[in-house]
């Protein structure tokens, strides 16, 4: 009896072989204010599509050098940035995975400390830079927020900019799937919620206009990615803020629509990080899962739907995937925990005919 979860899934040109990703986890390991992929970076993804992952997808990567949330974050500016993870690529693709990446701007969220250090926000003279936003209001911290700069329109249209120059890096860095980071207080996300959002020109206000620069973007990086290769977006498919004018699931169906329309193929569906006075569910560990079900049954079979978020055994990821709860299940901590989470749920599921494994390992996996 087959597996729903080890079956491909066909999105345009590219088949994906299961239906497990590993979710896009920043490492802080890239080289000092560079942004400049690392052997860390190389062992860390490459060993995830040893242990059999449909998707392996590196990190956030900063499209501009104020993108990043702490100096040790990955950048995709510059060839350079593309040539260190070219060698990555490679070895993703020869293990049968499909490599791709988060493509990302941090926002306001920006200019940290890395989190084993504080996630504390850095000012210029401890190797801070200035941050931006859609508004002038910083992100609350408990201290002093780095320097901040509400955007003009030359900011706007230099940061679609960004974007296309990001996903055209990434493409020559051997990527065949590109995922938009919309979601989790960052500089997108920042931009469709009316918390962080007090604009009053095109792009504030009205939920067009709110949405206007995720769809500018969106058809940005589609117009430059290949026809027959997919493009996901990342989005937070709710605040948790009840008591505030927040960005609502309701919301992100009506975008996942538009986006849809735009030619992006899935919707990966997170919630939540963008004030810290956000009121999270008490429903479990696959919290977010309803979002995701929200998502595609009010959006039909038009666009994909991945699930990211408290996933930790096979039979959870079995279960998504067979009661067509969602297209593709995203894994974060779990595959930090076993990178091999992939060859160990073929065997709890009796499914060993369907993937392979790595021939090396083979004798220790019993496949």
């Amino acid at each position: 009896m087959s597996s729903p979860l080890f079956s491909p899934l066909e999105l345009r040109g590219t088949t994906i072989p299961n239906r497990i990703m590993v979710s896009p986890m920043c490492q802080y390991s890239a080289e000092d204010r560079d942004g400049i992929a690392t052997d860390w970076h190389h062992v860390h993804l490459g060993s995830r599509a040893v242990g059999g992952a449909g998707i392996v997808m590196a990190e956030a990567a900063a499209v501009e050098k104020r993108g990043r949330i702490t100096p040790y974050d990955l950048g995709i500016w510059s060839q350079e940035h593309a040539d260190s993870l070219a060698s990555t690529t490679e070895f993703i693709s020869n293990q049968g995975s499909i490599p791709a990446i988060q493509l990302a701007h941090a926002g306001r969220k920006a200019s940290k400390s890395r989190p084993w250090e504080g996630s504390a926000p850095l000012q210029p003279d401890e190797g801070g830079w200035e941050v931006l936003a859609p508004s002038e209001e910083p992100y609350p911290y408990e201290s002093e927020s780095p320097e901040l700069r509400k955007m003009t329109q030359a900011d706007i249209e230099a940061f679609v900019e960004n974007y296309r120059q990001g996903a055209e890096y990434a493409l020559d860095a051997g990527f065949e799937i590109v995922e938009i980071h919309a979601a989790h207080g960052y500089l997108l996300h920042e931009f469709l919620s009316p918390v962080t959002n007090k604009r009053d020109d095109d792009y504030g206000g009205s939920f067009t206009n709110r949405t206007r620069l995720v769809r500018q973007v969106a058809e940005t990086v589609r117009d430059v990615w290949p026809e027959d290769k997919p493009v996901f977006v990342r989005i937070s498919g709710t605040d948790w803020l009840p008591d505030r004018d927040s960005w609502t699931i309701e919301e992100s169906v009506e975008l996942t629509s538009q986006l849809s329309e735009i030619g992006v193929d899935l919707i990966d569906v997170s919630s939540g990080e963008l004030h810290p006075d956000e009121q999270l569910p008490n429903v479990g560990s696959v919290s977010q899962l309803p979002l995701a079900e929200q998502v595609r049954e009010e959006t039909g079979s038009d666009i994909a739907v991945g699930t990211v978020g408290g996933i930790t055994t096979p039979e959870q990821a079995e279960e998504i995937i067979g009661n067509d709860r969602a297209d593709l299940t995203i894994l974060a901590r779990e595959h930090l925990r076993d990178p091999y989470f992939s060859l160990h749920a073929a065997q709890a599921l009796d499914a060993t005919e369907e993937i392979q494994g790595p021939p090396q390992y083979r004798r220790g996996l019993g496949f």
